[in-house]
């Protein structure tokens, strides 16, 4: 495809070494015109083991997990190399994920990569050993001292929607806090996680073996990571059903799990606010890269007596932002990933009106497009809180529009969902909306549109949204395991 993609196909990385997959090769397709975009290294179960073999080798027998110095240089490099190389990924990103243009400026490629300056940071600037003091205890007196360790091996699963984001969140404060790491991406997107295969091996000081690429079109890939007794934390992002296999799979070796999992997050619009300003901006947010974000606000918790109002404003904003070519500069709502999940999407919406929904706009494919997995952004009114489309996530450009009678009832509303990811509040008084922000039960809130999203902000939720934080000091610790020494004083 581009200079960044050998003929035969994207490579493994194992051991610091640049191999074909055991099991031949799979296609990656471009989801907006259906075509097959090239070819990547279809990992074997015996490709697997190799790659974990190398990361236990790599972390019990070198030095990496001692040499923050060492860590911080490789992650500079590989944010130096990733930079160099902008426009070929950039190119690679709209093609495989289908991401808008327009959103490759931001998470999905130049953010993150900017990003991993603040691991290479930390591993740097962190505070590894905390003095607690001396202590007298049965009149023996010892001085103690925390000292913060890595794990060890770390295997990260991540998913298809932003890969660079998630694939560098995981591996970045990983690498940075001293641990090796096997990463087995998505199959609907390999080609973004291999491209940096080569450019590791051949512009990195990367020691063979600390991070080891393996792509693979067998899920079974992923629960061997999960399963083998030599790694020692998995950290995974996507679907909450995913999520509950790999704490079964993690539980016989009672190894560490980071979960970042699924989201039906609430934007809550008080009284006071400007209603129809409100459900425009929530449902554009809905419609950005075809609504595949698991921290989106995908209820639109409005008041009762301005639904009518707030439901024409989100479907006017929904109607104005066609799902069209993602290469376009202006293009908000690209395709949907696969024609596998276009059909969950589309039944989705069928569902809503068997359930007595409306559907303000959109609900289909757009016309005239015979190619690409694109969905309309969608609507949905006439609905309660107990409605399917209200309660699961769909991953897609749709919006329900819900009613809420006062602020106490929003936020009721808010938290009756098994998930906790994220939420937004509306609202002019700021007792009101500090209420609000303390009384929903979420990893992270909007106030008035403001936006949380840095490196330097933890991000995770409650309920069955995960476990952990990811991003920020709290993400980085997450990779770390604590040790008390006490030595006589």
């Amino acid at each position: 495809m581009n200079g960044l993609v050998p003929a035969g196909g994207t490579p493994l990385l194992i051991g610091g070494t640049l191999i074909p997959g055991g099991s031949g090769v799979f296609p990656t397709v471009d989801p907006a015109t259906e075509e097959v975009l090239g070819y990547a290294a279809d990992a074997s179960p015996a490709d697997m083991d190799a790659a974990i073999a190398a990361a236990r080798t790599a972390f019990d027998e070198t030095d990496w997990s001692r040499d923050p110095a060492l860590r911080a240089r490789c992650l500079r490099q590989l944010r130096e190399v990733m930079t160099a190389h902008l426009e070929p990924l950039r190119e690679l990103t709209v093609a495989e994920v289908g991401a808008p243009v327009m959103l490759t400026s931001g998470p999905q490629l130049e953010g993150p990569i900017a990003d991993l300056s603040f691991a290479a940071d930390l591993a740097e600037s962190y505070e590894w050993e905390t003095d607690l003091g001396t202590r007298d205890l049965m009149g023996v007196a010892s001085r103690r001292v925390i000292r913060r360790e890595a794990v060890g091996v770390v295997g990260a699963i991540t998913p298809w929607n932003f890969p660079h984001q998630i694939n560098l969140a995981k591996i970045g404060p990983a690498l940075a806090a001293g641990n090796t790491v096997v990463l087995k991406p998505a199959p609907d997107t390999p080609w973004c996680a291999a491209v940096l295969g080569p450019l590791i091996a051949e512009h990195t000081d990367f020691p063979p073996g600390v991070l080891n690429i393996v792509t693979s079109s067998d899920h079974a890939l992923g629960a061997q990571l999960v399963t083998d007794p030599r790694v020692d934390m998995i950290t995974f992002t996507g679907s909450t059903r995913t999520g509950r296999s790999v704490m079964e799979g993690a539980a016989a070796t009672l190894k560490r799990t980071f979960l970042e999992l699924g989201g039906k997050s609430a934007a809550i619009v008080l009284d006071d606010a400007d209603i129809a300003a409100a459900a425009s901006y929530t449902a554009f947010t809905v419609a950005v890269h075809a609504g595949q974000g698991c921290a989106l606000t995908t209820r639109l918790l409005v008041p009762r007596e301005s639904y009518d109002l707030a439901v024409a404003a989100a479907a006017s904003a929904m109607a104005g932002l066609a799902a069209d070519d993602p290469r376009k500069p202006g293009t908000v709502c690209g395709p949907v990933v696969s024609a596998q999940q276009r059909a969950r999407v589309e039944r989705y919406v069928e569902l809503a009106k068997a359930e007595g929904g409306r559907v303000e706009t959109g609900g289909g494919r757009p016309a005239g497009q015979d190619r690409g997995y694109f969905v309309e952004p969608t609507v949905i009114s006439g609905l309660d809180n107990s409605a399917t489309v209200a309660r699961e996530e769909i991953f897609g450009p749709v919006l329900v529009v819900l009613a809420h009678d006062g602020d106490t009832d929003a936020i009721r509303q808010a938290n009756d969902s098994p998930y906790g990811l994220s939420g937004s509040v509306w609202g002019t008084d700021p007792d009101r909306v500090k209420a609000v922000v303390e009384g929903v039960r979420t990893g992270t809130m909007s106030v008035n549109g403001g936006l949380w999203y840095h490196a330097d902000a933890p991000f995770g939720g409650y309920k069955q949204s995960g476990i952990g934080r990811e991003m920020g000091v709290a993400g980085f610790e997450e990779y770390l395991e604590t040790k008390v020494i006490a030595t006589p004083a």
